[in-house]
């Protein structure tokens, strides 16, 4: 049930991480790459539609997402289109879509009318062995070339490095550097099988920052959640120097998905102090992804998830009705979500006492008994929760 605070105190918006004042870091300076549109409708059985795309691509230029990466053109023709839509839509937001290390990618980018691409290739062993079935040299020639390809028709460049997290860091640093000397605007390590933790994270993107010229060709960093560090490992990317962080609303993407949208921003606000990207719709984003891509978020996930504001806890209920402060690092409003408190199992006589006359209603204390009785039997017995309804009606019952 739905609850606001009967204490007059002002209180933030959220709680800030003061010991970050103890922590020595770069100074953070991003900017988000949002990939739902590419590598979130790679999740396996999502295809959105055009409108939906396009409805996406407009809500996240909303928040004030910087970049987004509209998808593979060189698919589909319909996936032409969609790109070519979006590029003209007249965001704020860059538009970029993904290319093969070949011309001909590039070729059907530019004609997209995009921003700039990202070209990938992957120069590990088991890349090059398995996938390429060629040597290192034939690829980085392709590669280079289709660089070049785009640079001449006057779009910027993403040179990618898939598998970058299992490929020798002086490979990818040369690598790196062929693509800097060709004036990519950016260089991107991608951990495409989540394999990282915040310590090697940090490592690798410390090497590529003292390598390249970040002034000419920023870092970025593309997470996969194999092992739940996507957000951990982005953040800590940041930290180290990268500038340019994908991620994709509610976290969706190839196997366990990509580094979460929500989760991202939110730890930039709390974490950092960036505070340049709107919140408050970051629930709304994420009912419409879990709309388009038919995949509903965990009902314990962070930031956007249906327990994230519910308390039921008779101890925190009682403290949340004095200061949401207590149990809430955020504010649900900041995110457009709703604080929910639970009649449930846990709830003790303060904490329902206090929603009883947060929804309006004074019991005696006969009443009240009768109540608290008949809410342990349901919750125990029934083994299940009671919501806001259900107790306005035991309490209308007794009243009566």
């Amino acid at each position: 049930m739905e609850n606001q605070t009967q204490n007059e105190e002002h209180y933030p918006e959220y709680c800030r991480n003061s010991l970050m004042d103890f922590v020595k870091i770069k100074d953070i300076d991003i900017e988000i790459c949002d990939v739902t549109l590419r590598d979130g409708e790679q999740t396996p059985g999502v295809a959105f539609s055009k409108e939906q795309k396009m409805s996406i691509a407009q809500h996240l230029d909303d928040i004030g997402i910087d970049v987004i990466e509209a998808g593979f053109p060189v698919v589909s023709e319909a996936e032409r289109d969609v790109v070519k839509s979006i590029a003209n839509m007249g965001l704020d937001a860059r538009i970029c879509c993904l290319c093969r290390s070949t011309q001909k990618d590039v070729e059907t980018a530019v004609d997209c009318d995009v921003d700039f691409v990202s070209i990938f290739l992957a120069m590990s062993d088991l890349h090059l062995k398995y996938k390429y079935h060629k040597s290192l040299d034939e690829m980085l020639d392709v590669a280079m070339n289709a660089v070049e390809y785009a640079k001449d028709h006057g779009i910027g460049v993403r040179f990618a490095a898939e598998d970058a997290t299992r490929t020798p860091i002086p490979r990818l640093i040369d690598a790196f550097k062929m693509a800097e000397e060709r004036n990519a605007d950016y260089v991107s390590i991608a951990d495409t099988i989540g394999i990282l933790n915040p310590t090697t994270a940090t490592y690798l993107v410390d090497q590529i920052y003292n390598a390249i010229d970040t002034k000419m060709t920023k870092i970025c960093m593309h997470c996969h959640d194999d092992l739940g560090l996507a957000v951990a490992n982005t953040l800590a990317a940041a930290e180290a120097g990268a500038f340019q962080l994908h991620t994709t609303v509610n976290g969706i993407g190839e196997r366990a998905g990509n580094a979460a949208l929500e989760e991202v921003l939110m730890n930039l606000r709390i974490q950092y102090g960036i505070d340049r990207y709107d919140l408050h719709t970051l629930v709304d984003l994420s009912k419409q992804v879990v709309e388009a891509s038919k995949i509903d978020v965990a009902i314990n996930k962070s930031v956007v998830g249906q327990n994230a504001f519910s308390h039921e806890s008779g101890i925190h209920v009682a403290a949340i009705l004095e200061n949401p402060r207590t149990y809430e690092l955020f504010l649900p409003e900041m995110v457009g979500g709703k604080r929910n408190l639970i009649v449930g199992k846990h709830t003790g006589t303060k904490a329902l006492a206090g929603i009883i006359k947060n929804i309006g209603y004074e019991l005696n204390e006969a009443d009240f008994n009768t109540l608290f009785d008949e809410v342990k039997m349901i919750t125990e017995t029934e083994q299940r929760s009671i919501d806001r309804d259900e107790l306005e009606q035991l309490i209308k019952n007794i009243l009566k």
